[in-house]
């Protein structure tokens, strides 16, 4: 057997989400076994981490493992694609038999993209919309969230961890041609965390919240907010090993 590093894409709005679920068969990670089955490469695969439904990739990494008879990776990269729907094997490399998309993984990039206009019907699944906003208050706010805090007020229960504090190397804001952008680099995320970190700090840049009080929940004082971003402007950008 020798293990397979991919780098994967996905529009995840086909899907209930990356994991696999008893009450759902219609999962990244169950769209991606049934498609190694097809090919006689019986091996669970493991992401980098899971993402929620309507939620996107551009860069996830997952791992499995393949009987020695496949050793063609850009056969096999054809093979996968043409059983999967709005799945994309991008890359696929060899990696030592201890790599693990998941705990090699040193730091994890997402990216957040929304306008202020409506957009069109082909953009809606992927795009999100928050009609008005100040720039600057914005990127205030995305600049608390730099540094290693105690994110137990920004996370949905559920998701197994034994710490809630990680640590944000980078929280900015770019705009291009209409579109606006929001970028978060960590070495890890909890369960919906970036969604309500960008859900607050739109919240402070429509002014329906102080840059205070976003403060204050990042310091577990007391929890303002607890809603989430749209899921359809969310994309799992990068994973960096």
């Amino acid at each position: 057997m020798m293990r397979i590093k991919a780098v994967i894409a996905y529009d995840g709005s086909h899907y209930q989400g990356f994991q696999k679920q008893t009450s759902t068969k219609v999962t990244i990670a169950t769209a991606l076994e049934e498609a190694l089955c097809a090919l006689q490469i019986h091996s669970p695969i493991t992401a980098s981490g899971r993402t929620d439904a309507g939620v996107h990739a551009t860069g996830q990494v997952i791992h499995f493992d393949v009987p020695d008879f496949w050793f063609d990776l850009e056969k096999l990269k054809i093979a996968l694609n043409r059983k999967l729907m709005s799945i994309s094997l991008k890359h696929l490399s060899y990696v030592p038999e201890d790599f693990h998309a998941r705990f090699s993984a040193k730091r994890r990039v997402y990216r957040y993209v929304f306008k202020t206009h409506q957009p069109s019907v082909f953009e809606q699944a992927y795009i999100a919309r928050y009609e008005s906003f100040d720039p600057l208050i914005l990127k205030q706010a995305l600049e608390c969230f730099v540094g290693r805090h105690d994110f137990n007020y920004f996370h949905k229960t559920g998701s197994l961890t034994h710490t809630t504090v990680r640590d944000i190397y980078r929280a900015y804001y770019r705009s291009y041609r209409g579109y606006h952008c929001i970028y978060f680099e960590a070495n890890g995320f909890l369960r919906s965390q970036v969604r309500m970190m960008v859900d607050a700090a739109m919240a402070c840049a429509r002014e329906e919240m102080l840059i205070g009080a976003l403060q204050e929940q990042l310091a577990c004082q007391k929890k303002h907010r607890n809603q989430l971003a749209p899921a359809s402007g969310l994309y799992l950008a990068r994973i960096i090993y």
